[in-house]
């Protein structure tokens, strides 16, 4: 090439699709990257593929090579705020439970005939085989068919063992069926623990066939609703703005979508609406909610001049923005696109189960042919060496490890959600064993995200009670955050509240009225200035002190002076110390993370028992925050509530996001935090990773069972019972273990 992809390279996000583990993006990336220029990283959980490409390659061309490795592909479509019920995701999830359904109904009667001696009568084989047919055909489909292009590919997976585990005990049933003794109507599976020679045409293994398919696909559908959701948080992201808004056009008002905005629109924003798009203010003046955007709890006042956000809230009055920046340039999308890209960025954690069979299938299918070969150079006969090579497949087939993942994490998200914990699937609890630093954020998270009346000063000859009666009787009446709060904090301590006459509230400044007479006003320093009230010294370095730690800090005055200063501030949560103290415990390095000022940082900080902060961040600052903590080497868990924290939670290695918090970041998060309390960071990781043990001690001894039974099946000496045998006592191993996790407590 003439020219470096580098100055020409061009991105595209390619949906694959057929992956069915990871092995398959690990194949898929290799061949995208074979292409002259092509760099690309695929994705399993998200099962997407991101490419730079140059402008010497189509995206035709890349979806071409993606197809000839056996797989699908797709551009992008454009985002929908939910996907529709005809949408793949939507539909391939719904078929998936549907084969599990039939599967698990056809199965069942099948293992208890063949495991249960009352229940077999004569000619119960022939229904055994009836019931069994559409599921190994049918419901095991997906396992054929990925197994087929592996196949043509020269790879081997899980789905290449599972496939050529059913299809042995399947074909080697049927064998037995019309060419064996096991089609005679006398036909019964005793418990006979024996370990001897024999031909085996008197056995029929259609309840290892079946019974292994509907295990693994359990396990599968529970994956595909998992990544049925790694798209939610970015329509969570996307859910939150205005859907329509109140354009100025022609001196007149009209409704219309908000994707109709146009730069240079004016638009009306009425106190209690969203704010359509970023923009700047061109008349008026209010309070701006930017909690959702921020992270900070204080509203933030905005006059003419003044540049807004699209998705805050309008709390005070009535404004009329100029659109400055619409549609994909907005700032609530670029932060979508930081999540995506963070989503994406997120290495596919690949299953333990498929890092074993890399190795152990093509173990097994060498030592199935050895087993043949052997067998016919030691001078056995064809049936002799047939029965031992196709024992050694099926005693192989993991029936076991179908359940090794889905039990635990079925009874682990069980437990979990009792305790308030959701647990989004099991690649999230790979994370929670190497983590070793856990970044809070400060608003919603380590306090309560809401303003309350901390402080209350008075000045010499005043008292308490009057400052708060006079001053929460003239907030009372205001819709402002910070005069709620006033009003709530005063009614708590001194009960109801006089009535206010001549109420007026100043935008930006504060609340004035006559209460029982007396003319009282509350506000900024300049409010009372303008009505030429003093304020001495004492009560001004009380209010510099006060916003010096991150609080806002209100003037009362009548009589013509300063009576007291009210502090208002965002509160610590009561539990949060002893969370803090918990999550050191499990060896983990607190990191305090917030966009408030470094005051108000420090003071949550000291009060929740860290020294670590990093205070003043936007919502990129944050992703840059955690990747540059990865790139240091350290393993990250992010603990947020807001929209300017969905990024950053999608960025960490663990994202754990409150429950009380939004969609947006629930979404992004990888656990729930469902009571809010900080407390059950601390249940969650001590939960993950306990699933995460049982699930390993599963899977060891799912296989364990299966590789002591080997060098038996080679040899002609495993007697099928024994074989059955093993292979339910392993399964009922595998979930009295997960059950274990039932009796799971928490620390708080």
């Amino acid at each position: 090439m003439s020219t470096t992809a580098h100055d020409t390279a061009q991105t595209v996000e390619l949906v694959i699709g057929g992956m069915t583990c990871a092995s398959c993006a690990a194949r898929v990336e290799r061949k995208l990257n074979k292409v002259e220029g092509v760099l690309a990283s695929v994705n399993y959980a998200t099962e997407k593929a991101h490419v730079e490409y140059p402008v010497t390659v189509s995206v035709d061309d890349l979806l071409g090579v993606v197809e000839a490795t056996g797989y699908t592909a797709q551009a992008p479509k454009p985002r929908a705020a939910a996907p529709a019920e005809g949408e793949p995701e939507v539909t391939e999830t719904r078929a998936l439970r549907d084969r599990l359904i039939y599967s698990a109904a056809l199965t069942l009667p099948v293992i208890v005939l063949a495991m249960v001696p009352a229940a077999q009568f004569d000619n119960w084989q022939w229904l055994s085989l009836t019931l069994a047919a559409p599921v190994v055909v049918w419901g095991a489909w997906p396992f054929h068919r990925a197994a087929w292009t592996n196949v043509r590919h020269g790879a081997a997976t899980m789905d290449t063992l599972i496939s050529l585990g059913v299809l042995a005990a399947t074909l080697w049933s049927l064998y037995s069926l019309f060419f064996g003794m096991a089609g005679m109507p006398g036909l019964r599976h005793g418990f006979e623990f024996t370990v001897s020679a024999g031909d085996g045409t008197g056995n029929i293994y259609l309840e290892v066939a079946s019974g292994v398919t509907t295990f693994i696909l359990a396990g599968r559908y529970f994956e595909a609703r998992s990544k049925r959701r790694s798209g939610a948080a970015l329509r969570a992201l996307l859910e939150i703005g205005a859907k329509d808004v109140a354009v100025l056009r022609d001196s007149r008002e009209q409704r219309v979508p908000v994707g109709d905005l146009r730069v240079g629109d004016l638009f009306l924003v009425r106190p209690g609406e969203k704010i359509a798009t970023d923009g700047t203010v061109t008349e008026g003046g209010s309070a701006v909610d930017v909690s959702m955007i921020t992270g900070e709890s204080v509203p933030v006042e905005v006059a003419v001049g003044d540049s807004v956000t699209g998705a805050t809230m309008n709390i005070g009055g009535r404004i009329i923005v100029r659109a400055t920046r619409v549609g994909a340039d907005t700032r609530l999308a670029q932060m979508a696109r930081l999540v995506e890209q963070a989503q994406n960025g997120k290495a596919a954690v690949q299953r333990l189960a498929d890092r074993i069979s890399a190795v152990f299938v093509p173990v097994v299918l060498v030592l199935a042919l050895g087993t043949l070969a052997g067998w016919l150079a030691a001078g056995g006969d064809a049936t002799e060496a047939f029965t031992a090579a196709v024992a050694v497949l099926i005693i192989a087939c993991p029936c076991a490890l179908g359940l090794a993942t889905p039990t635990a994490l079925l009874v682990g998200t069980g437990r979990g959600a009792q305790l308030g914990i959701l647990i989004k699937g099991p690649e999230v609890l790979e994370s929670t064993r190497r983590v070793d630093t856990i970044v809070l954020d400060k608003t919603g998270t380590v306090t309560t995200g809401r303003m309350s009346l901390a402080e209350v000063y008075v000045a010499n000859g005043t008292t308490e009670a009057d400052v708060l009666r006079y001053a929460g009787a003239v907030e009372h009446l205001s819709e402002h955050p910070i005069a709620k709060a006033i009003a709530n904090g005063a009614r708590d301590r001194v009960g109801d509240l006089p009535a206010v006459t001549e109420f007026r509230n100043t935008a930006g400044l504060g609340v004035s009225g006559l209460v029982e007479g007396t003319a009282v006003r509350a506000g900024r320093k300049a409010f009372l200035a303008d009505w030429g009230v003093p304020v001495d010294d004492q009560l001004a370095l009380t209010k510099a002190a006060a916003e010096k730690q991150g609080a806002t800090a209100v003037f009362v005055a009548w009589d013509g002076a300063a009576q007291g200063v009210l502090v208002v501030a965002d509160t610590i949560k009561p539990t949060s110390a002893q969370a803090v103290a918990e999550l050191r415990e499990l060896g983990l390095r607190p990191v305090l993370l917030t966009g408030d000022n470094e005051g108000a940082a420090h003071a949550v900080a000291a009060a929740a028992g860290t020294t670590e902060v990093i205070a003043e961040v936007l919502p990129e600052d944050k992703v840059a925050v955690v990747k540059r903590l990865q790139g240091e080497g350290q393993v990250v868990a992010m603990v947020g509530d807001g929209v300017n924290d969905a990024a950053a939670l999608a960025q960490a290695d663990l994202g754990l996001a409150m429950g009380t918090g939004t969609d947006a970041a629930i979404e992004a998060g990888d656990l729930t935090l469902v009571r809010g309390d900080l407390r059950a960071a601390a249940d969650a990781i001590r939960l993950a990773r306990r699933t995460l043990s049982i699930i390993r001690g599963n899977v060891f001894w799912a296989f364990a069972y299966n590789v002591a039974a080997l060098p038996l099946a080679a040899f002609g000496l495993l007697n099928p019972m024994i074989a059955g045998a093993a292979m339910a006592f392993s399964s009922v191993f595998v979930v009295s273990n997960s059950l274990r996790l039932r009796r799971f407590r928490s620390a708080a």
